[in-house]
């Protein structure tokens, strides 16, 4: 399923995956030809025939975090693109065992093409017509990382915070203290009106979540349960 989203200077394009229900998401700056990809799942295929009819060159694959279910459509979008990986060097172990992820789950998924970049906290990249800033987010994942657009007012936070909900810390790596110290962190200190955009579920806004959110705000408004 996809579905396009106009945020300011951003077009986005939204992917969701039929089976784990994770989204991919098609980002290029309004005008521009050039474009990124953000976790690409299971809907690549989908991805890919979406970057054909727009017209656009694929400049680079981002990954918030190397979780099978937001990888798995990697090696299908280089190997048609020949697009550059970015991803953070603490992700990489969960990478390249991408199959063995997935057979936890009875699922079967292949090896990804080895990144080409790496990603940092404080590292901008301008890439598909927009400047992605890099904040550091983990506690779901190892190497979890969250793509701030500050001129479109959007963040892809992948995996940290969701519509009502945070991101699971019971798999290897998670870390239930370390993922509330980067929502706190690294999601709340945006401004209210932020969009953010998650690897599952619907788009969200920073102000909501610190309104709504019950692991956010159990007792008091913007409070933290810990």
């Amino acid at each position: 399923m996809a579905a396009d989203l106009e945020t300011g200077p951003l077009v986005v394009r939204v992917f969701s995956g039929p089976v784990m229900g994770e989204n991919a998401y098609l980002v290029w700056g309004g005008g521009q030809r050039k474009a990124v990809a953000i976790d690409p799942g299971e809907g690549a295929a989908e991805m890919l025939k979406a970057v054909e009819a727009e017209g656009l060159t694929l400049e680079a694959v981002l990954l918030t975090h190397a979780h099978f279910d937001h990888i798995e459509g990697v090696g299908e979008i280089v190997r048609q693109t020949d697009a550059p990986v970015y991803l953070h060097p603490d992700a990489r172990p969960f990478y390249d065992h991408a199959p063995q992820q997935a057979a936890m789950f009875g699922m079967w998924v292949e090896t990804p093409p080895p990144p080409s970049h790496t990603l940092a906290h404080g590292q901008q990249l301008e890439l598909g017509g927009a400047r992605f800033q890099v904040r550091e987010a983990p506690g779901h994942a190892p190497g979890h990382v969250i793509l701030y657009v500050e001129e479109a007012g959007v963040a892809f936070v992948g995996d940290v915070v969701f519509q009502g909900s945070i991101g699971r810390t019971d798999l290897p790596g998670g870390d239930f203290q370390l993922l509330m110290r980067s929502i706190r962190e690294q999601v709340l200190t945006l401004p209210d009106e932020t969009v953010l955009y998650p690897g599952h579920g619907p788009e969200t806004t920073v102000g909501h979540e610190r309104a709504t959110n019950p692991f956010l705000a159990p007792q008091y408004r913007g409070g933290f349960l810990v």
